[in-house]
This record gives C-alpha cells, sequence and structure tokens, in this order.
C-alpha cells in the first residue's frame, strides 16, 4: 500500500494542473503609456512572444506573455506606417502589419527591418487578413472588399483585389476580422451583422447558417472547429463569443459568451496564449482613451 501511494503521489505531482498553462503569466499587459497610442491588432507566437499594433499612431509593441510589460517593436510613423491593425507572424518568423488607412500592407523582420511594403488602391483601410498557404487575404473596411498577396520564403508579392464588394452578398457595409482553415475564408461583417464563408478555391461567398443567434465582429480565432469571435453586443458592451463550426464551415452553434470586458475597454482583437486566451482593449469607443492601454486575459466563458 505504501508503494501504491508513492507511485499515485508522484503522478499527481508529474500531471498538468487546470491553470499549469498560465503559472507566472500575469492576466493584464501594459502595452503603451503613450496618450493617443489607441490599440487595435495582437499576435502572439508559440513561444509567447507578443506582438500589439497601434491605430492610433502605427507603433507596434513587443513582449513576452510571461512578462507584464512590452516595448516598442517601431516606433510610430516609421516607413510610412502612420496607422497599424492587423499583424501576423508567418512560418518564416517574418512580422506583417495591416497598414489601415494608410493603405499599404507592410513585412518587417524579426529585427525590425522593413522588408517589403505593398500599396492597396488609395482609400483603402486594410484591416485584419490572414494567411494561407502561399498567399495572404486582406479585408478592406472601406471598400469592403478582399485583397490578395502572395507570400513565399522570397517575399510578399504585389497586393491586388481578389473579391470585389459587388460580389458578396448581402452586401458588406463594413468587413473587419478573418481567419481560415486553409480552404476556407471566414470574414466578419459588422454592418450586416454575418460571417461570410469564402472558399479559398472557387472564391464562392455564402454567408455561415447560425440557427441560434448572431455570429459577427472584430477579432476572429479560429482552433479547429471552434471558432472564438470578439462580438460588439451594443452599447459598448464587448464578449468573446464562441461558436463550433460543422465540418465544412458552413453551420456554426453558438455555444458560450465571456463575461462582458470592462466598461470603456473596447476590446477588439484575439489571440491565443496556450491555454488563455487574450484581448486587446483598445478604448476605441472612447478613443484616443487614457494610458495606460493594456492587453488582458478575456473573462471566463459562460
Amino acid at each position: 500500500m505504501k508503494r501504491l501511494a508513492l507511485v499515485t503521489a508522484l503522478l499527481l505531482l508529474a500531471a498538468p494542473t487546470a491553470n499549469a498553462t498560465s503559472v507566472h503569466r500575469p492576466t493584464e499587459y501594459v502595452v503603451s503609456t503613450t496618450p493617443g497610442d489607441t490599440l487595435e491588432g495582437i499576435a502572439v507566437t508559440r513561444d509567447g512572444t507578443m506582438y500589439v499594433t497601434s491605430v492610433g499612431t502605427g507603433a507596434v509593441y513587443r513582449g513576452n506573455t510571461r512578462s507584464p510589460q512590452l516595448t516598442r517593436f517601431l516606433p510610430p510613423g516609421s516607413d510610412g506606417r502612420t496607422s497599424a491593425t492587423g499583424i501576423h507572424v508567418d512560418r518564416w518568423g517574418r512580422v506583417l502589419i495591416a497598414g489601415a488607412s494608410t493603405s499599404k500592407l507592410f513585412l518587417y523582420d524579426a529585427r525590425g527591418r522593413l522588408l517589403d511594403v505593398q500599396q492597396a488602391a488609395d482609400g483603402s483601410f486594410l484591416n485584419d487578413f490572414t494567411i494561407a498557404g502561399d498567399a495572404v487575404y486582406v479585408t478592406d473596411s472601406a471598400h469592403n472588399q478582399l485583397w490578395r498577396a502572395p507570400l513565399t520564403r522570397s517575399g510578399l508579392g504585389k497586393l491586388e483585389p481578389w473579391i470585389t464588394r459587388d460580389k458578396i452578398q448581402p452586401t458588406p457595409y463594413f468587413l473587419n476580422g478573418t481567419v481560415t482553415d486553409g480552404k476556407v475564408l471566414l470574414v466578419g461583417e459588422q454592418g450586416q451583422d454575418v460571417t461570410y464563408r469564402v472558399d479559398l478555391r472557387t472564391k464562392q461567398v455564402s454567408v455561415v447558417n447560425v440557427p441560434n443567434g448572431i455570429l459577427s465582429g472584430d477579432g476572429y480565432l479560429l482552433d479547429g472547429h471552434r471558432l472564438y469571435v470578439v462580438y460588439n453586443a451594443g452599447g459598448g458592451k464587448y464578449v468573446t463569443r464562441l461558436a463550433l463550426l460543422n465540418d465544412d464551415l458552413t453551420t456554426a452553434t453558438l455555444i458560450a459568451d465571456s463575461s462582458l470586458g470592462a466598461a470603456g475597454a473596447t476590446p477588439t482583437t484575439i489571440a491565443r496564449d496556450r491555454g488563455r486566451l487574450l484581448w486587446v482593449n483598445s478604448q476605441l469607443d472612447i478613443a484616443p482613451g487614457t494610458p495606460p492601454y493594456t492587453v488582458s486575459v478575456v473573462p471566463s466563458l459562460r
């Protein structure tokens, strides 16, 4: 019996606990204390490196999810990047940034050196993007269309219109967040309160069927068949909405909403940090907001 008890105790010590992934990781991160540095986009890599963009100034911040303070990675206004929204790290460790009203898509190396910049049509608002195979797909919230650029080890190709507004029904009025499983794009539309499904091979656009509610929003995160969406519930109330998708991503069943974000925080985009979800407290509803500008753990889903 003593031997059995000892083995059991050792197994319990070795087993990960439910909150093991968040041990020694802050629940809130100070990104910036600079007035007007209104935040928007977030990316978190597997090693915990976190990048956050400023739509207010174009600055980009970097840190690690084990430390509560981020530092400036790219200064505001540099390389013509006076505003920044979506951000991702590609498989080669390069950092891509959507330039919002600058109508540009930027590519940097891990040291912050500009490698390439591609220009969309004047007046575009490049908001969010996702990477599928050898290309990047970008939402344009001004022209309400999708742009595409080749992305390979050698760099970023020409940014060109991929699906124009007239090819999307119902007609979009504010395209925003987007994710992909490599075969399909899911694109959030906040004017119509829908999520579009776009077949990457045929470019066919349809609306995801949500039989038990509304699924649209700003930040999107796809984890297998689980889709997390930062949703504006109205009156400045934001939640992360969890939906379960079917195999071909044509239907979504709402499963849970998180608790509300803090008053005035205006969460926008979302990323996974191991077993946790993080969202950006942009303060866009009260822009330019009040420093400090932060990222925090998404309140529990229920």
